[in-house]
């Protein structure tokens, strides 16, 4: 290929706009990542992705905002969760199952019930390739704030994640950080629904974390190799994407994947050769 054809994405409005909503949301999704993979909280993201559809389908037939719908969505599904293992005898992760499901499946039931002329592939898969500018702006405002309050706290949820106990003993406010995780986490999810989807947005939320894991030492150096890894991805995914007529979202976690294999083979390797 000569030099032309390979800039040949860049020549193009829309391509340039998916470049540019893969790099905003790859910033809070991996910085939450490096949590979700420490506190082993990926079934939560798992859950509140899925979680906020219904919110999604009851936002546009009242006419609200889709992200105001949710973020109620995603924020109900952390509340119930939480006040469904604080008093039963139900694991956490049995009930994340529950909920979760029984959420997803309510938005499918209101989406087909109720005429929303809203294409449910786009909330599902993602639309890269038709983020609107409204859309843009609103992944960008998440994507600081997200961003900003992880970077300025980071030493305080980290030793959350570790340690709740120890956290509690040291005087910081323990509800407050669990709530302000799940609420970051529902933020994310909101941002990076117009780009990954509903379906994808887990890839995001854990496989940046987990490459991180692998490679790093720090949990600083693994903010930083999350974001790397998780904005190299994405815009890898979405130039190759062109070129291979796929779709950018699922081809950046396709990407994802492949670094994660690669982060794990090494890390073998060299647990290999060091025995």
């Amino acid at each position: 290929m000569n030099a032309e054809t390979l800039l040949l994405p860049f020549q193009f409005p829309f391509m340039r706009t998916a470049f540019l909503i893969g790099a905003v949301v790859s910033v809070p999704a991996a910085l939450l990542s490096c949590f979700l993979v420490l506190k082993g909280w990926a079934l939560m993201g798992d859950a509140i992705s899925h979680a906020v559809l219904p919110g999604i389908v009851l936002a546009h037939i009242l006419g609200l905002p889709l992200i105001v719908g949710a973020f109620a969505a995603g924020m109900a599904c952390a509340v119930a969760t939480g006040f469904l293992t604080g008093n039963s005898r139900v694991k956490p992760d049995t009930v994340l199952g529950v909920v979760y499901s029984g959420m997803f499946a309510a938005g499918i039931v209101l989406f087909v019930s109720v005429e929303t002329g809203v294409h449910l592939d786009h909330i599902l898969f993602g639309n890269m390739l038709g983020v609107s500018t409204s859309e843009l702006w609103t992944a960008a405002a998440i994507s600081a704030g997200v961003g900003g309050a992880i970077l300025l706290k980071w030493r305080d949820w980290l030793l959350h994640a570790f340690d709740p106990a120890q956290a509690r003993a040291s005087g910081l406010a323990v509800g407050w950080l669990h709530y302000g995780m799940l609420a970051m986490l529902s933020l994310t999810i909101v941002a990076t629904l117009s780009a990954a989807g509903l379906i994808l947005a887990i890839g995001l939320l854990i496989a940046p974390g987990a490459i991180a894991f692998l490679t790093a030492r720090t949990f600083r150096g693994m903010l930083i190799v999350a974001v790397l890894a998780c904005m190299g991805s994405m815009l890898l995914g979405t130039y190759l994407s062109f070129f291979l007529d796929s779709a950018p979202a699922p081809t950046a976690i396709l990407v994802l994947t492949a670094l994660f294999v690669a982060a794990f083979l090494n890390r073998a390797l060299r647990g290999a050769a060091a025995a």
